[in-house]
């Protein structure tokens, strides 16, 4: 309580500067910059801060360093449902660092769009992006940059191992006796469905026939326009490159009268499976919001730093489970 009886107030940079007897712009530069006060200034300044329970905000803090407080997370679409995880991830973490996230659309060449972005925010978060590696180098010098579900050398990156897992799965269902298996692979110049595409043959060779469509979007509508390209490979069993291709193939091979799984076996994410009762089929879990939440920790680290600082640039792989059914 206050000495009148109303509601204690915050302390503000006055009251402090007031009980340090120094000016309010001396108290600033005491806390944001100690470096360029006097060292007596500045413990009278700290002194009057602490017994005052005053503690800056982070925005302050940020502007007192020429930052926005701002990081943006950038998707090619906002179509791939494998994105909201992330999302929420990366809000999270940039929540505990005290910092604000915002996502915006561009596509990793788009070198105006990410240059104006750039003059609004601290740092990129750049999601599954379809550029070169040239594009993606030249993002990077614009703000400092982790990369997300892409590797380029030189830059930070975090990526789920999913190819490893997709292997996985193609063997298990050699192993389980289905000779013929189609793969529905990606969107064009997606890193990951490259990734990937290598993983499911080496994984079918010598074992298995395997046939190989797409690229695909990453959408329901592509997986429904898949039904009739896959039903004519003759396989027992898809692989597609995401869960939202299908519940799309699900949906369309069931309007044909397929018999999912029985007649064929789609895999995709666990819950999906587990919610539609399928659970003698392989799953494969891709933690997005862990992947949003370390490489935004990264990046606010990475900020933090100064932006380009420190040693080799870190290329960090998240592990991806599998379930695979017994017998």
């Amino acid at each position: 309580m206050n000495p009148t009886g109303g509601a204690s107030q915050v302390p503000t940079l006055d009251d402090v500067a007031r009980r340090a007897g120094v000016s309010k712009s001396t108290a600033s530069r005491a806390l944001s910059r100690p470096d360029i006060v006097a060292p007596a200034t500045r413990a009278r300044v700290h002194d009057a801060a602490v017994a005052l329970g005053f503690e800056p905000s982070r925005v302050a803090r940020a502007l007192a360093h020429g930052r926005t407080g701002l990081i943006a997370l950038v998707v090619p679409d906002l179509e791939n449902s494998f994105f909201t995880p992330i999302v929420n991830g990366a809000q999270a973490q940039a929540a505990q660092a005290g910092v604000q996230l915002t996502v915006a659309v561009h596509e990793a060449d788009d070198h105006d769009a990410l240059s104006r972005l750039s003059r609004q925010v601290d740092g990129f978060l750049i999601t599954a992006p379809r550029g070169t590696d040239d594009d993606l180098r030249a993002a990077a010098r614009l703000a400092p940059t982790v990369l997300i579900d892409r590797e380029v050398s030189g830059l930070p990156s975090v990526s789920a191992d999913v190819a490893r897992a997709f292997g996985e799965v193609i063997g298990h269902l050699a192993g389980a006796g289905h000779r013929h298996i189609a793969y529905l692979g990606g969107p064009h110049g997606s890193w990951q469905s490259l990734r990937r595409h290598d993983a499911v043959r080496e994984a079918a060779a010598g074992r298995t026939e395997l046939t190989v469509l797409g690229p695909v979007p990453a959408t329901f509508t592509a997986g429904v326009e898949s039904a009739g390209p896959v039903l004519a490979t003759g396989a027992t069993a898809v692989v597609p490159y995401a869960t939202s291709v299908a519940l799309g193939l699900l949906a369309a091979l069931q309007r044909r009268g397929v018999r999912v799984p029985d007649d064929m076996l789609i895999s995709a994410e666990r819950s999906v499976l587990d919610a539609l009762g399928m659970n003698g089929v392989p799953a494969i879990d891709v933690d997005g919001e862990e992947l949003g939440r370390v490489a935004a920790g990264q990046l606010v680290d990475r900020i933090e730093r100064g932006g380009r600082a420190g040693g080799p640039e870190a290329v960090t792989r998240l592990g991806v489970a599998v379930r695979l059914p017994e017998g």
